[in-house]
C-alpha cells in the first residue's frame, strides 16, 4: 500500500500511455501528491471487450481509493471510453459517493471547436476507442457542426511500448493509417490523438501530414481541465494532499516498468509491484 499520508490524485491507464498525461499534470500541478497505477499485466485494453474494460477499470479505481485517492483520473482513452460513464453513474454512488473519477475524452472534446475551421475532424484512437464511437457521441454534444472522422490504429501501441518508433515498420502502418483517415475526408484540419500513447508518435504522424493540419494532444488539456476542476470544486481540491510526491505502481515487472515508464514520463521512475486478484 501507498506510504503517501493523506490523499494523493490517482492517475490510471492500462499501461505506459497514462504517463504521458501525468507529465503535465505534474508540470502544472506540481505541489500534490500523485499515485501512478499502470495495470500493465493486462494490458492493452485496446481491443478487449466492453466488460472486460469496465471490470479491470473498476477493479483498479477500486484499488486507487483504498491506497487513500479521493479523486481518480482515468489517464487512458479505452477506459474514458468504455468504463468511465459506467463507474460514475452505477458504481461511485454505492461505494463511494464522496469520491470522483474523471476521464480523458470530455477535455479533449471541449477544446476541438475551438481548432478547426474547416469544421472537419479526425480520430486516431485504438479499436476499443473507435468502436465505442465516445468521441463523435461527445464532439455532436458540444459541437452539432462539426464532422468527424475516425480511424482505428491497433499497430500504434505496440510501435511504442516495444520501442519500434523509429523503425520502417513504424513509417508503414503511421501512413496507412494517416492515409485512411484522409482519404475518409480530405477536408480535416485538425486530428485528435485519441490515445495517450500517440504523442511519442507525433514527429512520425506529422511527417505523412499535409501542412496545415493541427493534431491535438491530450496532456496539457487534461492537466488543465484538473486546475479548472480543482478551482470549481475546492471541497475537493482541499481534500487533495499536498507534499509534492509520487508513486508508480504496475501489475507486471517493475524492472521492465521502470525502464520504459522513464521514456513516457521523461524522468527516471522507479515503481512497486501491486498484485490484483485477478491478474
Amino acid at each position: 500500500m501507498s506510504t503517501l499520508s493523506n490523499k494523493p490524485i490517482g492517475v490510471f491507464d492500462s499501461g505506459y500511455g497514462g504517463l504521458t498525461v501525468l507529465k503535465e499534470i505534474v508540470n502544472h500541478l506540481p505541489e500534490y501528491d500523485y499515485i501512478y497505477f499502470g495495470d500493465n499485466a493486462r494490458a492493452p485494453y485496446g481491443s478487449r471487450s466492453f466488460e472486460t474494460v469496465y471490470h479491470y477499470t473498476l477493479e483498479c479505481v477500486e484499488h486507487l481509493f483504498s491506497m487513500g485517492c479521493e479523486l481518480v483520473i482515468l489517464a487512458c482513452n479505452t477506459a474514458s471510453a468504455k468504463a468511465l460513464r459506467t463507474i460514475q453513474q452505477k458504481d461511485l454512488p454505492i461505494i463511494a459517493p464522496n469520491k470522483r473519477v474523471l476521464g480523458v475524452i470530455r477535455p479533449t472534446t471541449e477544446v476541438v471547436g475551438k481548432h478547426s475551421k474547416t469544421r472537419h475532424v479526425g480520430v486516431f484512437g485504438t479499436i476499443g476507442t473507435i468502436t465505442s464511437d465516445s468521441y463523435p457521441i461527445e464532439i455532436s454534444k458540444l459541437y452539432p457542426q462539426l464532422k468527424v472522422s475516425q480511424e482505428a490504429c491497433p499497430m500504434w501501441v505496440p510501435l511504442v511500448e516495444y520501442n519500434e518508433i523509429n523503425t520502417l515498420g513504424a513509417d508503414y502502418f503511421i501512413k496507412t493509417n494517416v492515409d485512411s483517415l484522409l482519404s475518409k475526408d480530405s477536408n480535416i484540419d485538425t486530428i485528435i490523438l485519441g490515445c495517450t500513447h500517440y504523442p511519442l508518435l507525433i514527429n512520425k504522424i506529422q511527417k505523412y501530414l499535409p501542412e496545415g493540419i493541427t493534431l491535438i494532444s491530450q496532456g496539457e488539456i487534461v492537466a488543465k481541465s484538473l486546475v479548472d476542476y480543482l478551482n470549481r470544486h475546492p471541497e475537493m481540491e482541499q481534500r487533495c494532499s499536498k507534499q509534492g510526491k509520487i508513486e508508480f505502481y504496475t501489475t507486471d515487472s517493475i524492472d521492465n516498468f521502470d525502464k520504459a515508464a522513464t521514456l513516457f514520463f521523461g524522468k527516471e521512475v522507479k515503481s512497486k509491484h501491486l498484485l490484483l486478484k485477478h491478474t
